[in-house]
């Protein structure tokens, strides 16, 4: 009696059968003759890496979608992305490598996410990183060759959706934010797109930390009669400041700083309106770069700010990438919260992601490298190429 049971693989991952594989191949081959024709050179690296890796910069989002495990006293994940991967093998055996460095990959990637069309759970990625090529030009080569390696696919009627999130971090700083509220502002863009302002204002709200006293009742105080009416206060209930390493006073003083700085909440109220609708603004490049210079004027920023990402929309039709395939949109936010200028995504004509990728300068030091060193990269998701 022979045994027809059969074991399924993992729940959204899957086999690939023979006639499915030879398409998949000849699509890849393709992708990285475009990508090896304009002088990336391949990298491969492990699929297993630390976890830590990934903790810092994906940004919550896809953290939550790291397969991540213990083994032998290592914390370890599935390679969710490539990009961090390439950059931790830059800082720890290629620093030493003439810039710009072009590298480039194909391999599986692994995300924790829900199966649906083109959508597995292990997948396979293809692209490349340019590393040590500052904005604008590099930006725009990354741009033309992922619209380039489309082209010698097969692929037709794709759209170009382009975003800045530098640009928005710079809006927000002119806005005289503090660092953490332009991060989480910054990275809010989406959900407020999604869920809209109520939802990003409760988040900021969630990540505010009470403080104990109101400001106001140290009005018409000095600072050392503030200081000593909260130390006596504290003391007169009981709360024990003798830890660590900070004298009371020194603790009692820096409460009362924070407590006498201007209330932020009418500067992310005006951020949180100048936001709403700048991310609102999806356009082809002239009408979207109009409606935006127009904002800023109404919030008295400089139009400046939009310069970087005119330069690169330009070098685009030196590149001789057709105008009419790109839009500009001012609330893409990508999630990954690595990135710290251009950022894009491109998509098929049934609005399937096929490419994704954008600037991040910070990655380098953030993992270790000896000095800061722009970068720029995108990724193709291959099976998603395959079905377009």
């Amino acid at each position: 009696m022979s045994n027809s049971t059969t074991i399924d693989p993992v729940r959204g991952m899957r086999d690939v059968p023979p006639a499915e594989l030879a398409p998949q191949l000849a699509v890849s081959a393709r992708l990285e003759q475009a990508l090896a024709s304009y002088g990336y050179q391949p990298i491969d690296l492990p699929i297993i890496e630390q976890r830590d890796l990934y903790g810092r910069k994906l940004g919550e989002e896809l953290v939550g979608k790291v397969y991540e495990f213990s083994f032998n006293g290592r914390e370890l994940a599935l390679r969710p992305e490539w990009t961090a991967s390439v950059l931790r093998a830059y800082v720890g055996k290629l620093q030493g490598q003439p810039l710009p460095l072009r590298l480039r990959y194909a391999g599986p990637v692994f995300r924790n996410e829900r199966p649906q069309r083109a959508t597995y759970r292990q997948f396979t990625q293809v692209g490349v990183e340019l590393i040590g090529g500052p904005a604008p030009r590099a930006d725009a080569e990354c741009l033309a060759l992922a619209c380039a390696g489309l082209d010698a696919a097969g692929v037709e009627g794709y759209r170009v959706r382009v975003g800045h999130i530098g640009l928005v971090r710079q809006v927000l700083r002119s806005l005289g934010l503090a660092e953490r509220t332009q991060g989480l502002l910054a990275w809010s863009l989406e959900r407020m797109r999604e869920r809209g302002v109520d939802a990003v204002r409760e988040r900021l709200d969630a990540a505010q930390s009470p403080l104990p006293f109101d400001a106001a009742l140290l009005a018409g105080l000095s600072d050392a009669q503030a200081e000593a009416l909260l130390l006596g206060s504290l003391g007169a209930i009981g709360v024990n400041l003798e830890f660590g390493t900070r004298a009371p006073a020194a603790i009692v003083g820096r409460l009362v700083r924070k407590l006498r700085r201007a209330d932020p909440q009418p500067q992310i109220e005006r951020a949180l309106a100048l936001l709403e609708r700048l991310c609102a603004i999806q356009a082809a490049p002239a009408a979207a770069f109009e409606q935006a210079e127009a904002l800023l004027r109404e919030f008295d920023l400089p139009t400046a700010l939009l310069s970087e990402l005119r330069a690169i929309v330009d070098l685009l039709g030196a590149h001789r990438l057709p105008a009419d395939r790109i839009a500009l949109d001012f609330g893409l936010g990508r999630g990954l919260h690595y990135y710290t200028g251009l950022i894009f995504e491109i998509y098929d004509a049934d609005e399937l992601q096929l490419c994704g990728g954008g600037r991040y300068d910070d990655l380098v030091t953030a993992l270790g490298g000896r000095q800061p060193t722009p970068a720029v990269g995108f990724a193709y998701g291959l099976e998603r190429v395959v079905a377009a």
